[in-house]
């Protein structure tokens, strides 16, 4: 492990907004302290915005300056790229983000029911092989709901066709309300000031010619849920290695 990463680490457990709460952790504790009382740890009872595998948190820290009246927390088990937006969070004193160290199919451990508004989930590894790793699978929509407010809001950005066309037809199949979708986010002009904010892998697609995804829809609650079996073809590209 280089030295660098190390600094890194040691800089999180300094940092006031960061938990670390890795399985054991949430074992010995006997739970996460904030589950449905996150607004102790703001001081506020404004809306609560997740983003999942928020990498460096640009996300997480872009959207807490355009929207100050929400709360938001980035999540994801990396600490190393967590460590970017966490410290600029904390040099700049904002006072409504929060950074997440834990493994996302623990989501439930750290949420109460209707406590999270929304829900960015920004280019995930598409998983072409296990559904059930799929950060939009009806798995992972069975646990955001027991977290999230009626009517919630999930957002996907991506460069996967396939992550794409899977979330379409799980939408579809599932009945869930698309309030936006588009395949070319950017030549289609319909990038606005949120959806602007570009992270580090985004990037990395745009300069290698890729068009961007996004999706929007309500997560209307339901009793159960149906997986798409469409087949779909695989991307065409290898990906990055978003272990970065």
């Amino acid at each position: 492990m280089g030295k660098n990463k190390l600094q890194k680490f040691a800089d999180m457990e300094t940092y006031s907004n960061v938990f670390q709460y890795p399985f054991a952790k949430l074992q010995a504790d006997g739970g996460f302290p904030f589950k449905g009382k996150w607004c102790e740890f703001f001081g506020n009872n404004n809306d609560i915005v997740l983003e999942l595998g928020c990498g460096k948190g640009e996300y997480t820290v872009g959207l807490a300056k355009l929207f100050p009246d929400k709360n938001f927390i980035g999540i994801d088990i990396k600490g190393a790229r967590m460590w970017t937006g966490a410290k600029q969070s904390n040099a700049e004193e904002l006072k409504n983000v929060a950074f997440l160290r834990t493994d996302i199919e623990l989501i439930e451990w750290f949420f109460s029911q209707g406590e999270v508004s929304e829900i960015w989930i920004t280019f995930p590894d598409p998983q072409m092989k296990k559904v059930r790793k799929r950060l939009t699978s009806t798995r992972f929509m069975a646990m955001y709901q027991n977290i999230m407010k009626p009517d919630g809001i999930i957002h996907l950005k991506t460069d996967s066709p396939f992550l794409y066309k899977y979330t379409t037809l799980m939408i579809r199949d599932n009945g869930y309300k698309t309030l936006t979708n588009t395949y070319d986010l950017y030549s289609e002009g319909n990038a606005d000031d949120i959806l602007s904010i570009r992270t580090y892998y985004e990037n990395q697609w745009i300069e290698r010619g890729m068009s961007i995804k996004y999706i929007k829809f309500e997560l209307t609650h339901r009793d159960s849920f149906t997986e798409p079996t469409e087949e779909i073809e695989p991307d065409s590209y290898r990906s990055f290695n978003r272990r970065r």
